[in-house]
């Protein structure tokens, strides 16, 4: 079968490497792709957005999957183009993806179904937003209603900040029209996590947890990023939590879809705060994550393609759990210093070939470009650094050795991706 994979980025690499297992997969394409996939995919000049161009190529090539990566086009509705056009396409239609293309049509979901969350208001107009801030308690957290690549949250301390965040998202329209409402909610205490799961609609089935470091600085200092680092499984959902999940959280939500006469087929991307009280929801993610992809690959036990048509043909509830391999895995992103606001391109990557020594590291390209047979930076993410192995904290230190041994210029990266893990009790990262 051929593949076409919708996207550019690491994370779209990370479902390359991993179909490119499959043995039904014959040939890989990806749009745009990057220049880091080569070895496994070949690059097709459209735009992750171009949704007619990208059905064209679908049906001029005998597409047998095609696999959408970033949040943009599945807002957009390129599944329900692809679908009318009876071309096989992995992902939910453009009424289900505004779980996550709206974060009040979330909330609507949430609160009237019941399914734990934090309080929250909605609002259209700087103005009103600013009046209620001037009487709010803090901290609380404001958000841009639309998609802003991962970064229209903002943690707000007090009025100034509230100010500022409001000014950021709805009069300087930092995100676009991401920005023409903005949900203002409770800070929540606690640990937060991300659930992967696949639901065909009827039956949802998690994949795995993790957890993903936004900020660009360490502890969480600094702007938002589309994603720094990432590790799984988390070690704060054993199995006993990962049920209180499915039960409070993930069939509930399937079971507000289907009452709202929501179809939804694809990943369910859950992010989670795990509170005294029990895990709340914070967001809704319609897709795989990036940088969570980089690590969720490497553990799935299973034929990604077949567990993809399986959700398309509604045949999950033949499954009793999806298979992952009892492993830790780390992801430290590279960056360009500078990002996520302004940086410079076009520097060499030293060190890649030397990596290929390591039997436990895959290199996943982010943002690089291939110039007279060296790799330059050409993005924001550059590269993301993926090690697997037996026990979190000694895979941690592995790939921060790893790091060591690439370079380019203006390199950025955290250094304490997983850190945390350092306050769960010893058994649990064992």
């Amino acid at each position: 079968m051929k593949v076409l994979i919708v996207g550019n980025g690491g994370r779209e690499h990370a479902l390359a490497w991993k179909l490119y297992q499959s043995d039904h997969v014959d040939k890989i394409y990806a749009a745009p792709g990057n220049d880091g996939m080569f070895e496994i995919a070949e690059r097709v000049d459209i735009d992750s957005n171009d949704i007619e161009n990208l059905a064209k190529f679908a049906q001029e090539n005998e597409i047998g999957m095609t696999v959408v990566g970033p949040e943009e086009a599945l807002v957009a509705g390129i599944v329900d183009y692809f679908v009318e056009r009876k071309i096989p396409i992995f992902g939910p239609k453009k009424q289900a993806a505004l779980l996550e293309g709206s974060r009040a049509f979330a909330k609507e979901i949430l609160n009237k179904y019941n399914i734990p969350t934090g309080e929250y208001e909605v609002f259209t107009d700087p103005d009103t937003a600013l009046n209620y801030l001037k009487n709010a308690d803090y901290p609380l957290v404001v958000k841009a209603n639309g998609l802003a690549g991962g970064k229209g949250v903002i943690v707000a301390s007090n009025y100034q900040d509230s100010q500022d965040a409001v000014a950021r998202i709805m009069e300087d329209k930092t995100f676009g029209d991401a920005g023409d409402r903005i949900v203002v909610e409770n800070f929540i205490e606690g640990e937060d996590i991300s659930i992967f799961a696949l639901t065909d609609g009827q039956t949802i089935l998690p994949v795995t947890s993790t957890k993903e470091h936004k900020a660009v600085f360490e502890g969480e200092e600094g702007p938002n990023t589309g994603g720094m680092g990432s590790y799984s499984p988390s070690p704060y959902v054993d199995q006993q939590m990962m049920d209180q999940i499915c039960r409070e959280i993930l069939r509930p939500t399937l079971h507000a879809l289907n009452s709202e006469g929501i179809d939804y087929r694809g990943v369910m991307h859950v992010g989670i705060i795990l509170t005294e009280s029990g895990p709340k929801v914070i967001d809704y993610n319609a897709r795989f994550g990036d940088p969570e992809t980089q690590v969720i690959m490497p553990l799935l036990a299973e034929d990604l393609l077949e567990l993809m048509q399986r959700t398309n043909d509604v045949k999950l509830k033949y499954k009793k759990e999806i298979e992952i391999y009892d492993n830790d895995a780390v992801c430290v992103v590279l960056a360009s210093a500078g990002y996520p606001l302004t940086y410079k391109t076009g520097y060499e990557i030293k060190g890649l070939e030397n990596l290929k020594q390591h039997d436990d590291l895959i290199v996943f390209h982010s943002g690089t470009k291939l110039e007279d047979g060296k790799y330059i930076t050409n993005s924001g993410r550059v590269l993301g650094m993926t090690v697997v192995g037996e026990g979190i904290l000694s895979v941690i230190d592995t790939v921060y050795d790893y790091i060591n041994e690439v370079e380019f210029k203006d390199m950025h990266y955290r250094t304490d991706i997983g850190f945390t893990i350092s306050n769960v009790p010893q058994a649990s990262v064992e």
